[in-house]
């Protein structure tokens, strides 16, 4: 020790003017090295039986624990109301979500999805309640209709006519397919002759009895990857009939389109369904568009591509279930008594 410290030559101190000067070199004080050796830890022998002590977990949250007991429905001025047990059900904007008089069924879809939570933090997943959330957006919409504000309206409007510019249901694929290896000899029906065969009938329906005269053309040329813009005609009709929807409706086409990527899909889905648009349908007349047919629709070149190539487990059948489920709460949401 004695011998580094002589090899440290003597500090001197460094002038800067007007009588400043600085130490250079450590303090005086100042430990310049350890001198002692160090450690190695010891592993002493296992001598206790049975299984190892649980890890050190943090204080348990409040969002952990369910703090409710009961869930049940009420009637209310203007609707029903969804308690957990004294506590109403509030949106996230701190309003008491009150789901109108007819559509008693959707209270009750509400109050079975707070039923089944486990922990109050699975109320901040939005997968997990998905009624909930999308009566949450349609009495958002509903509040600023009250206001005479349409902020979410014209979101809501812009995202719907940016798919329109890539409709599932008009995005059909080349006339010509590649030849894939292992395919049969035998002539099938192609995907693009499976697309047109099941958008046809939508579009009819769309363009005789909700937008009168409108010309919806497919997005793809035979042989292009390019998207081809939709008429003035057609955007300007279609952007007035969104603008015009009630709070529930519209909300209900937003989540059917996102999930089928399709605005005329999820437009289809909504007259079909919903209690403002029965007048459309003959007196008697049974449904024939609902969840399994929107998601046929909507999904058939992905159907398509795992009959040629396979199924990724947990990742196709998971998609496939997603889409029937967000389908089934739309028809939820817009639906009624009265319908």
């Amino acid at each position: 020790m004695k011998a580094f410290q002589r090899a440290i030559p003597a500090l001197r101190p460094c002038h800067l003017g007007r009588g400043l000067q600085v130490q250079q070199g450590p303090h005086r004080h100042a430990r310049l090295v350890h001198s002692s050796t160090t450690k190695a830890a010891v592993a002493h022998p296992v001598n206790v039986s049975g299984p190892p002590p649980k890890p050190p977990g943090s204080t348990a949250s409040p969002l952990r624990k369910r703090f409710w007991k009961d869930v049940h429905v009420k009637e209310a001025a203007g609707g029903h109301q969804i308690y957990l047990d004294s506590r109403p059900v509030r949106t996230p904007e701190k309003k008491v979500l009150t789901v109108p008089s007819s559509k008693p069924h959707l209270a009750h879809a509400i109050a079975l999805e707070w039923d089944l939570l486990k922990t109050a933090q699975h109320a901040t997943k939005y997968h997990l309640i998905p009624m909930t959330s999308i009566t949450g957006r349609a009495e958002d919409i509903a509040a600023e209709d009250a206001k005479g504000v349409t902020t979410i309206r014209d979101e809501i409007t812009r995202v719907m006519l940016r798919y329109l510019e890539t409709d599932t249901l008009l995005s059909w694929a080349p006339e010509k397919e590649p030849d894939y290896v292992g395919r049969s000899e035998e002539k099938r029906e192609t995907l693009r002759e499976k697309q047109i065969k099941a958008a046809q009938p939508i579009i009819s329906t769309l363009v005789s009895t909700v937008w009168p005269g409108v010309e919806l053309k497919p997005t793809l040329d035979a042989n292009s990857i390019m998207p081809l813009p939709q008429p003035r005609q057609t955007i300007d009709v279609i952007r007035g009939w969104l603008s015009s929807l009630s709070p529930y409706d519209l909300a209900g086409v937003e989540r059917a389109g996102i999930a089928t990527k399709s605005l005329l899909v999820g437009a289809r889905v909504v007259i079909e369904w919903s209690e403002n648009f029965r007048h459309l349908r003959p007196s008697g007349a049974s449904r024939t568009f609902g969840i399994e047919e929107a998601a046929h629709a909507s999904s058939l070149e992905v159907r398509w591509q795992t009959e040629n190539w396979g199924e990724v487990e947990d990742t196709h059948d998971v998609e496939r279930e997603d889409l029937r489920r967000q389908l089934g709460s739309v028809i939820l949401l817009v639906s009624g008594c009265s319908s």
